[in-house]
């Protein structure tokens, strides 16, 4: 089936933008994944579960099983980063659907309507690159990747289409581009002509014609009659 040039448009940027959400949402989920294992691992450190002697010495870097960092207050660092990204990937999923528009035209203009898709993917970029910087396990490590290549594919797309992406991928300026596709020349076009003849014809009427003949013959046809004044002698003619 042959789909005009905005229909295909419509489509590719619709599949990126599935692409996008289901990326934010393994993201989403993989950060509490691996927020709960930071916490179970700094709870067995603190009780005492692991060898704390390498740790307390600076040999190790993290926490064992975790990615909670080596340093003064290192877990609250940990948790707040993940908590940080879970909030982030709310929101930019959210902005994907659309929901709430007014909300984002407002307050967070750059991922509303009026802004294009390449600030979102810098933000994918950021937050992916964000995860892939600590040692992940297999599950967050994939999700991170996947995020990062859409993120690309988002900047790619602001960058050609700019702020008109969202609407090109907005399903009612689907259907408005859809109603352009009906043949409209029969009834329009006559519609044209008879306005751009009736405009000529007002413009001829208001153009004046003096005081001749000619101007004489166009009041006789619209049911003015000019009379002439009745000759006669002057009063002290000889």
């Amino acid at each position: 089936m042959f789909l005009p040039p905005f229909a295909r448009i419509f489509v590719v940027l619709n599949i990126i933008r599935a692409l996008s959400i289901i990326a934010l949402l393994l993201v989403f989920a993989s950060s509490i994944v691996v927020l709960v294992d930071d916490v179970e691992a700094v709870n067995t450190f603190v009780n005492g579960g692991t060898n704390t002697t390498s740790f307390t010495s600076g040999d190790s870097n993290y926490i064992p099983d975790s990615t909670v960092p080596n340093q003064p207050a290192g877990a609250f660092w940990a948790v707040l980063n993940r908590l940080l990204i879970i909030f982030q990937t709310a929101v930019l999923i959210m902005s994907e659907i659309g929901w709430p528009a007014t909300f984002f035209d407002r307050f967070f203009p750059v991922l509303g309507k009026d802004f294009g898709v390449g600030a979102l993917g810098v933000m994918q970029c950021l937050i992916g690159a964000s995860v892939l910087s600590h040692y992940v396990h297999t599950f967050p490590l994939v999700t991170a990747f996947f995020l990062f290549s859409i993120g690309c594919t988002n900047i790619l797309v602001g960058l050609i289409f700019r702020e008109k992406a969202k609407d090109k991928r907005s399903i009612l300026s689907w259907r408005d581009r859809g109603k352009d596709v009906l043949p409209t020349t029969g009834r329009g076009g006559d519609t044209s002509r008879s306005s751009s003849n009736a405009s000529y014809r007002q413009a001829r009427d208001r153009t004046g014609m003096g005081f001749g003949r000619q101007a004489e013959k166009a009041a006789a046809l619209k049911g003015f009659l000019i009379t002439k004044p009745v000759e006669s002698a002057t009063k002290y003619a000889a």
